[in-house]
């Protein structure tokens, strides 16, 4: 009897845990790897051992802001995102609100552990959580990408130093990357939003691609290309490694443009960032990598190239 009680308040633990991972499965394609890249690339001193650190810091604060975003419109992602937590009634909306203002202290007790960097970067991350979500900032297509990137630059900021020593902190060129990262997330995000271009019209989000379609591809097709091209120069990239970049990210931006189905999206944000392949059975997560270059992955790398040649 007793053996099977725990085996019964085991997988109730299991399910509670998967519940929580589900949460935030989606984002390990376009923010959880990429982050932890950028982090082992940026900090001047770590320790690729520390890897999970900055993984550990990432998740949770994904989980906050996802936490608070999926209990802004049950109704919808019932519709459209049946798979979620809630609308796939793993867990109620109240349940979830819950645990979205507690996980709050947890995140800030988890960036204290890091130094005052992670601090202030955990800090910002929650009142913009509560800016886009709460306060709606994700209703203007421009206003969703200025705060996604600044959203973004807090995990890279958090990521980075927690992947260091304990109390460490960022340098200049770890800043300059965070920054440049930022900046090109902020420019080439609606990359994300082509896919679902025709849901945004029906339930009036303005996304760049609703706002300005012609426009917003071509800007994929322009700037990708440009971007490869700058940040090659700023981390000093060898002229075959720049070469091979830059085209790259032509073939990328220029798919955009060509293919406009929404299968042609889906793949097209596939080369534009990290493609995963998630299924769950019972409590064991397999995560497969299909084989596609990764522009914005790739692009992570460069600080890393210039501190293993350059810098330190």
């Amino acid at each position: 009897m007793l053996s099977q009680a725990l085996l019964v308040r085991a997988d109730s633990i299991a399910r509670h845990l998967e519940t929580v991972f589900l949460f935030t499965q989606n984002d390990f394609r376009t923010t959880m790897i990429p982050i932890t890249i950028f982090a082992l690339s940026a900090a001047s001193k770590h320790d690729p051992t520390r890897a999970w650190h900055a993984a550990l810091w990432i998740w949770f604060h994904l989980l906050q802001f996802n936490l608070a975003n999926q209990i802004q419109d049950p109704e919808e992602d019932r519709k459209n995102k049946p798979s979620r937590p809630i609308p796939a009634g793993r867990i109620s909306v109240n349940s979830a609100a819950d645990m979205r203002w507690v996980i709050i202290p947890v995140c800030l007790m988890l960036s204290l552990w890091y130094g005052t960097q992670a601090l202030l970067a955990s800090i910002v991350f929650a009142v913009l959580t509560i800016w886009y979500n709460e306060l709606h900032g994700d209703k203007l297509g421009l206003s969703k990408n200025v705060l996604t990137a600044i959203l973004y630059g807090c995990l890279e900021i958090g990521g980075t130093v927690a992947v260091g020593s304990r109390n460490s902190s960022i340098d200049k060129a770890g800043a300059l990357a965070v920054a440049l990262s930022s900046t090109v997330f902020a420019t080439t995000l609606h990359a994300q939003d082509f896919k679902d271009e025709e849901g945004d019209r029906l339930t009036g989000r303005r996304t760049l691609p609703t706002m300005f379609p012609k426009a917003a591809r071509f800007s994929m097709m322009l700037g990708i290309p440009l971007w490869s091209f700058g940040l090659s120069c700023v981390w000093k990239i060898d002229a075959l490694s720049t070469t091979a970049f830059v085209v790259y990210g032509a073939f990328v931006g220029t798919r955009f443009v060509m293919y406009d189905t929404v299968g042609a999206d889906k793949q097209s944000c596939k080369f534009y960032s990290v493609s995963r392949n998630m299924t769950f059975e019972h409590t064991e997560v397999k995560l497969t990598m299909e084989p596609y270059q990764l522009w914005y992955s790739l692009g992570h790398l460069l600080p890393g190239y210039w501190r293993f040649f350059y810098g330190v």
